[in-house]
């Protein structure tokens, strides 16, 4: 039986490219969900807040926000099917986007 952790995770738009990303626990942002920090407990999500607000000001990020997600097996997943497309790029062609590039992740918005 595998383990859940649930918490949230920060995402934003990269301002250079329009590009979804997420927070890391290194507070750097990674274009792969997998990569992102998952706060567990109030005092990380404030430390995650903190973080992004201060790049927003440096004009590296804008639209941040929190998202309910798990860890599973080392994999987050987004809860809402908002952020799971966000994560994949297009879902009208699995050819384009993260899917196709191999960095969206573990999960899929649908299954086959």
């Amino acid at each position: 039986m595998s383990e859940v952790e649930k918490g949230q995770v920060m995402t934003a738009n990269r301002l250079r490219d329009g590009e979804v990303v997420f927070l890391t626990r290194a507070g750097v942002w990674s274009e792969k969900i997998d990569d992102a920090a998952l706060a567990l407990e109030p005092q990380a999500k404030a430390a995650l807040e903190a973080r992004a607000a201060e790049d927003v000001r440096k004009t590296l990020v804008t639209g941040h926000y929190f998202f309910d997600a798990e860890r599973i097996n080392g994999s987050i997943r987004a809860n809402h099917f908002r952020e799971r497309v966000r994560t994949l790029g297009p879902t009208v062609r699995r050819d384009l986007g993260k899917q196709a590039l191999g960095t969206a992740g573990a999960f899929p918005v649908f299954k086959d």
